[in-house]
């Protein structure tokens, strides 16, 4: 048991983990702008029942069409994202 546990001692000795972090700035600017997204989708997300049960009154199909703008608008928003970050990592 003893011999297991040194031979996995010195394999960890052998590739440490980073000790200044685990994200650079790019990587942490990333992970917070996606926090924001995510958060104001979300919030939005909660009030879009109420939203479109309103617009339902008016036309089904407006209501429809708002959910669905809804759902595209959230993956654009990513695609978009992605696409500047791709665009300035070239330069």
């Amino acid at each position: 048991m003893s011999q297991e546990f040194h031979s996995l001692e010195s394999q960890l000795d052998e590739c440490p983990l980073p000790r200044c972090g685990l994200m650079d700035r790019d990587t942490r600017n990333a992970a917070i702008a996606a926090l924001w997204i995510m958060l104001l989708f979300g919030i939005a997300a909660f009030y879009l029942p109420t939203v479109m049960l309103a617009l339902g009154s008016f036309s089904t199909v407006l209501a429809g069409i708002f959910g669905i703008v809804f759902v595209l608008a959230f993956f654009l928003v990513f695609w978009l994202r992605a696409r500047t970050q791709r665009k300035n990592q070239g330069k």
